[in-house]
């Protein structure tokens, strides 16, 4: 498939059998992510895979537990795929999703949040590419933002001197694969 039909081919998913991906594609998408642009050549990103469902559905719930409704700009996202946004009993950010890749970047840098989200795209379209399903999770900062979540850090080994910036959900979608919804006209503009 070329890049652009796996760019169009690839959605937010946020229903998940129980099926486990195999390692060696999550190291396959690992290896995306580390060959993701970065300002500077820096290469400051740094990935923590949880591949076990039941610590990634622990971090899940950490990741709602201090989720802020009243910064949202509506409140409909999905009817195939519904987000937390449009149901508030979904109870983990992780949609159940059975492993996850946590993607952390220096605090203090000016492109660490654009070098984590590309680096989180590449893993994605590489998911995409490899007939896993995968959505991008914000809200990395605040999960952490407890005694557990300061423990889970420690416990990776992560630098002080970095913060999450998002999340990459991977598994197999539960039900279908949603349809390609249209493109809003007017986005785009080329001027010569």
């Amino acid at each position: 498939m070329d890049i652009l039909n796996l760019i169009k081919n690839r959605r937010t998913i946020r229903k998940y059998t129980d099926e486990q991906i195999k390692i060696e594609d999550l190291n396959k998408i690992l290896q995306a992510g580390l060959y993701a642009p970065n300002a500077g050549g820096r290469q400051g990103t740094m990935f923590v895979a949880v591949h076990n469902k039941e610590k990634t559905e622990r971090i899940g719930r950490m990741n709602l537990a201090k989720f802020d409704r009243s910064r949202l700009l509506g409140s409909f996202v999905s009817k195939e795929q519904p987000s937390n946004i449009d149901d508030p009993t979904i109870k983990s950010g992780f949609y159940g999703a059975p492993t996850v890749i946590a993607v952390f970047a220096p605090k203090n840098f000016l492109f660490s949040i654009p070098d984590a989200f590309v680096a989180a795209e590449n893993m994605v379209l590489e998911a995409t590419s490899l007939g896993i399903s995968s959505a991008i999770i914000s809200r990395g900062e605040e999960t952490f933002m407890s005694e557990a979540g300061e423990n889970l850090l420690k416990e990776w080994n992560i630098p002080e001197t970095y913060v999450c910036r998002c999340f990459v959900i991977l598994g197999y979608c539960d039900g279908e694969y949603p349809h390609q919804k249209p493109r809003k006209d007017g986005r785009s503009l080329i001027v010569e």
